[in-house]
């Protein structure tokens, strides 16, 4: 991320407060919970060897489309990303935006859409790795026994997020 000007912005979300990392890539980032002061903090720690600005229109912008795609869950997410990973993220994460709204899949079900088998630990890191909440669906990747399995952002609020794309 050296170089890399980073701006923050927020949103009101049916799940608390939303922040939003953005670069002129995309967003490179999105933490939402209850303490905005605490997420703005894990915001900025990742991204001490860049420049952190103060929102700028397009970053407020995109930090109100991000809490609209909270509210009204599409089968796409329109907004431009920029996430920072491995490859093998990368090819996990583009595997989660595939996954439509309101439907769920195991992490063993992850592993055999990227060709990877036997690496279901790896993509249960790679969704933990996740760093853009919603964008990159994580939350639709369940436990083999139907259970939803961990979740950055609390097993609550995945089963919320989950309850409410059902009902779209």
């Amino acid at each position: 991320m050296t170089g890399a000007a980073i701006r923050i912005a927020a949103s009101p979300s049916p799940f608390g407060p939303i922040l939003v990392a953005v670069t002129r890539q995309g967003i490179r980032a999105i933490r939402f919970g209850r303490d905005r002061a605490a997420l703005a903090r894990e915001l900025v720690r990742p991204a001490r060897e860049s420049a952190v600005a103060t929102a700028d229109p397009f970053s407020r912008r995109l930090a109100r489309r991000v809490a609209a795609a909270f509210r009204f869950p599409a089968r796409r997410f329109p907004l431009p990303l920029d996430p920072r990973g491995t490859a093998f993220q990368h090819r996990v994460w583009t595997a989660l935006r595939r996954i439509p709204p309101g439907r769920t899949i195991t992490y063993g079900e992850v592993a055999r859409r990227i060709g990877a088998r036997r690496s279901i630990r790896a993509v249960a890191g790679a969704c933990a790795a996740n760093g853009i909440a919603v964008a990159i669906p994580c939350h639709r990747v369940v436990a083999a026994d139907g259970s939803p399995g961990g979740y950055r952002w609390g097993v609550a609020r995945k089963r919320a997020l989950l309850d409410r794309e059902a009902r779209r």
